[in-house]
């Protein structure tokens, strides 16, 4: 019976567009041990405090979330049913500025030359014009 009145207020809450607590209902991406063990890594000598800790746990949560999130959304406006590494990709690099590597693109993006207006070109040629005189 739990488990289905849970089912219930998860899909209510949804279809409310409210979001479910973060810290209540989804687990954590990132363990107290995890980031102890990535702190030894850099500075064995290191420690953190428990403010510290919980503080990077919470930013690490809330980086996936958003991220997963946000790659739902871009999923959805392709009218997929399912998330690729393209939609979490996209995302990265665009909020984030972030490229995993590994994840590249088939496709080989040609750099794009800004357009250049007949009023610049104008401009190009008085100032050419002028370094000449002198």
């Amino acid at each position: 019976m739990a488990d289905n009145s849970f089912d219930h207020a998860q899909t209510q809450n949804q279809e409310q567009g409210t979001k479910l607590s973060s810290s209540a209902e989804l687990p954590q991406f990132l363990s107290k041990s995890k980031l102890q063990d990535l702190v030894r890594e850099v500075d064995p000598t290191e420690q953190l405090e428990e403010e510290v800790e919980e503080m990077l746990l919470q930013l690490a949560d809330d980086f996936v979330e958003t991220t997963v999130n946000a790659a739902c959304l871009l999923a959805k406006h392709r009218h997929a049913n399912t998330v690729e590494v393209k939609d979490v990709q996209l995302h990265l690099e665009r909020s984030w500025n972030m490229w995993i590597p590994g994840f590249g693109t088939d496709e080989v993006r040609p750099f794009k030359r800004a357009t250049v207006t007949e009023a610049h070109k104008q401009r190009l040629a008085l100032i050419r014009k002028n370094i000449k005189k002198y």
